[in-house]
């Protein structure tokens, strides 16, 4: 991956998607040949030259100042994670140190562990910013079994599962949301350690085996993924919608816990509680093929 080609198109797409009148300038001349914002437009909102802007969107961001690169933000109105990929970006063709180190060293902490597997009532998990799944609680592990490749894989990644295993598309029903969620994660990832050979490798292999992620990476498109809601049609208990929290580890920089629940008294918890029931009784049911279960 190249920076100056990331910043050239992150910029580019990001002109792309604000119009004059959202941005609170004046329309001039009918035919635009460009959607969105014109490069002199950004420079004038930025109040930097055009000459400036121009170099900056060509990829040569190196030395740019935060006033410089918040006065750009603000014009192209890029929200949190967009504006934190920008300075990532530039830190990145600086070559200044990343905002922290992103990955732990050894295996994960014995204490973290342990208060992942006492979550007996949500499927949880710990990743990295690869998006490899690096170790679950029991109902973590039952909620996420259509993306291990057998039953006794102990760890996964979840993009290259659901981009290149059988059923992975099955598994995921809101499967454009998903896709553009998973792609966003990685392209933020990428700003954030674009020199992790692993990360590089993944994308690699996923651009060039999978038309669908080759098409979403090319949006560059980034996102914060702390809160929400998922689906998952799941072969034991069939599809089901969990709220999700994901919290960064202080003590371990780069890795994630995210967590799932559902409201009491609703039919998701009704599910949830059953996927309890079947991860205690019947682990060989919950590898089956989603798209069984989807009626």
């Amino acid at each position: 991956m190249s920076t100056e080609s990331d910043v050239r198109e992150f910029l580019a797409s990001r002109r792309a998607k604000i119009t004059p009148q959202r941005a609170g300038l004046p329309a001039y001349g009918g035919n635009r040949r460009v959607p969105g914002l014109r490069r002199e437009e950004v420079a004038l909102l930025a109040g930097v030259s055009i000459d400036y802007y121009v170099r900056l969107e060509r990829g040569h961001i190196a030395g740019a100042s935060e006033e410089v690169l918040d006065a750009v933000a603000n014009a192209l109105q890029l929200d949190d994670a967009e504006r934190a990929h920008l300075f990532d970006l530039a830190r990145a063709a600086a070559r200044r140190p990343a905002r922290r180190t992103r990955r732990p060293r050894g295996p994960l902490p014995d204490s973290v562990l342990r208060v992942l597997r006492s979550m007996t009532d949500s499927p949880a998990f710990i990743r990295n910013g690869r998006l490899d799944i690096l170790a679950t609680n029991a109902l973590g592990r039952a909620l996420y079994a259509p993306l291990f490749p057998n039953a006794q894989a102990r760890t996964t990644n979840i993009a290259r599962s659901q981009f290149l295993l059988p059923g992975g598309r099955d598994f995921f029903p809101q499967w454009e949301e998903s896709v553009n969620t998973t792609v966003a994660l990685l392209r933020t990832e990428a700003g954030r350690a674009p020199h992790d050979t692993e990360l590089t490798g993944l994308i690699g292999e996923l651009v060039t085996r999978s038309e669908e992620f080759r098409t979403a990476w090319a949006k560059h498109n980034v996102r914060l993924h702390h809160t929400g809601r998922k689906s998952f049609c799941h072969p034991a208990v069939g599809v089901i919608t969990l709220d999700f929290d994901a919290m960064e580890l202080p003590a371990q920089p780069g890795l994630t816990l995210t967590a799932y629940s559902a409201a009491p008294g609703t039919p998701d918890h009704d599910l949830l509680r059953l996927l309890v029931n079947c991860a205690a009784t019947d682990a060989g049911r919950l590898t089956g093929n989603p798209a069984s279960r989807k009626a």
